[in-house]
């Protein structure tokens, strides 16, 4: 049982918006929620991610340092 005066204001159908668009509902203690990224328009997810760094990272670290030979 909850006290009284104790919690916050429960929002069952609260409304979470991304760029100005509706995207969904959920629960929350906030009326209205305002988001930039979501799985929607996250790169990972939609699947227009690109790999920036095409040499690996140990490769850089050696190339850095003059190492090519440590190997």
């Amino acid at each position: 049982m909850q006290k009284n005066g104790l919690h916050p204001k429960w929002y069952p159908e609260a409304k979470v918006y991304c760029s100005g668009k509706l995207i969904m509902t959920v629960g929350s203690t906030k009326p209205e929620i305002y988001i930039d990224v979501w799985s929607g328009n996250h790169p990972f997810f939609t699947g227009s991610q690109k790999i920036i760094d095409s040499e690996g990272r140990v490769e850089k670290f050696l190339k850095k340092y003059n190492m090519q030979n440590a190997t």
